[in-house]
C-alpha cells in the first residue's frame, strides 16, 4: 500500500462521544450558551479531532511550501520568478509577514523547498524538492502523475515529522510566483465555475494581464483535459508543487488527528485537492479568512467551510493561518479554563438572571 493511500485510510470521522462531552460542558460554563458563538462550536469541534473532551493547543506550527511555475512563462505575474528563492531567503531570516504574524501569535514557522526553480541552500529550508519548478501547463502536464504523488507524500512527511515532535495545530502558507493561475484552474476543473468568477488579479496584475491570465487558464484546461473526478490529475495537469505538497500536509494532519488552519487562496486549492482525495479530511479543516481572490469565496463554499476572519488580505504566506491560530488555541482554553457555573458558586438562579440580561 502507497504512503498516501495508508493515510488516507488512516483518516477518521471525529469522536462524537468527545464532541457530546464538550458540549455538555460549554452549557455549564458561566456564561450564557451560545455568547462566545464561533469560539464555543471550533472548541467542540476540536475536541472531536483531538478525541477528548478537553482539548488543548500548545505547539502551532504554520508550514510553507514554495516552488516555481512554468507557466510564468505566459506572462501571468506581475512578479519575476526570481522572487521565489528571494523570498524563501527572507523566511528563513525571519523578516517576511508570516514571520511577523506568527510570532504575534505563538507560532513556529517551516520553510520547505517543493520545488524552486533555482537550488536552494539556506539553513533552516527543508528540502523536499520534487522538481524545480512546473513545467508550463499551457504545453502540457504541469508535472507527471508519480511527481504528484510524491508532492503528496512529501507533505504527509512534512506534517507527520512536526506532529511527532510535538505539534498540535498545523497551518498551511506558500510561496510560489504564479501559483493563483494553477489555483484557479483548479477551482475551475473541481467546481464547473466559469473561469473569470475563478480567477482575479494575483500579484496585482492590469486588466490586459487578468485577461491574458483567464486565457491562459483555458488553453491549459483545453490542452490537457484534466479529470474532475480524479484528483491526481487534476493537480498533475493544472497544479503546482507546493499545493500538491499543502494537500499532503493537510492529509498527513487528519490522519493523525491534528487541526489544520487553511489559509488563503492558494491553501483552499490545495484543501480541495486533499478533499476530493479524502473527504473525511474535511472536518479536520479550520478556514482562516476570506481572500480579496474573488476565487476564494468560491473555493470556500466548495470546501463547505466557514472563515473566521475578513481582512482584505490577499499576501498568502500562511499569514491569515497564522493570526487565525491564535483563535483556534483560545476556543480550547476556553472550554478547559473557563469555570462552570457550580466551580464558581453561580446558582441556577443566577444563571438564569445572566441569561435574560443578555436577550
Amino acid at each position: 500500500m502507497s504512503r498516501l493511500q495508508e493515510t488516507i485510510d488512516n483518516v477518521r470521522p471525529l469522536d462524537s462521544e468527545a464532541m457530546q462531552q464538550a458540549a455538555e460542558r460549554q452549557d455549564q460554563l458561566t456564561k450564557p450558551p451560545g455568547s462566545l458563538g464561533v469560539l464555543e462550536e471550533l472548541s467542540i469541534r476540536l475536541a472531536g479531532i483531538q478525541g477528548r473532551p478537553l482539548p488543548a493547543i500548545s505547539r502551532k506550527v504554520i508550514i510553507v511550501m514554495a516552488a516555481d511555475h512554468g507557466v510564468v512563462s505566459e506572462g501571468i505575474s506581475a512578479f519575476p520568478q526570481e522572487v521565489t528563492p528571494q523570498m524563501v531567503a527572507n523566511f528563513a531570516a525571519g523578516g517576511a509577514g508570516i514571520n511577523v504574524l506568527s510570532r504575534h501569535s505563538g507560532a513556529e514557522v517551516r520553510v520547505v523547498d517543493m520545488g524552486v526553480a533555482t537550488p536552494v541552500d539556506i539553513p533552516g529550508v527543508i528540502d523536499r524538492k520534487v522538481r524545480p519548478g512546473t513545467a508550463n501547463m499551457v504545453n502540457g502536464p504541469a508535472m507527471s502523475r508519480d511527481e504528484a504523488v510524491a508532492c503528496i507524500e512529501a507533505g504527509i512527511e512534512v506534517a507527520e515529522a512536526e506532529i511527532e515532535a510535538g505539534a498540535d495545530l498545523l497551518g498551511t502558507g506558500e510561496m510560489g510566483i504564479g501559483n493563483t493561475t494553477p489555483s484557479s484552474a483548479i477551482l475551475t476543473v473541481f467546481s464547473g465555475a466559469d473561469i473569470a468568477q475563478a480567477t482575479g488579479r494575483g500579484t496585482g496584475i492590469d486588466t490586459g494581464g487578468l485577461h491574458l491570465k483567464r486565457e491562459v487558464i483555458r488553453r491549459a484546461i483545453e490542452r490537457n483535459q484534466p479529470d474532475s473526478g480524479d484528483a491526481i490529475d487534476v493537480l498533475a495537469k493544472v497544479g503546482g508543487l507546493e499545493i500538491g505538497g499543502l494537500a499532503g500536509v493537510i492529509l498527513g494532519a487528519a490522519a493523525n488527528r491534528v487541526p489544520v488552519v487553511i489559509d488563503g487562496f492558494i491553501s483552499s486549492a490545495a484543501a480541495l485537492v486533499a478533499a476530493r482525495l479524502c473527504p473525511a479530511a474535511r472536518d479536520y479543516m479550520i478556514a482562516s479568512h476570506v481572500s480579496v481572490e474573488p476565487g476564494h469565496k468560491l473555493l470556500l463554499e466548495e470546501l463547505g467551510l466557514k472563515p473566521m476572519l475578513f481582512m482584505d488580505m490577499r499576501l498568502g504566506e500562511g499569514t491569515g493561518a497564522a493570526l487565525a491560530s491564535g483563535l483556534v488555541e483560545a476556543s480550547a482554553r476556553v472550554l478547559s479554563e473557563m469555570a462552570t457555573f457550580a466551580d464558581a458558586g453561580v446558582s441556577e438562579k443566577d444563571e438564569k438572571q445572566m441569561d435574560s440580561a443578555t436577550e
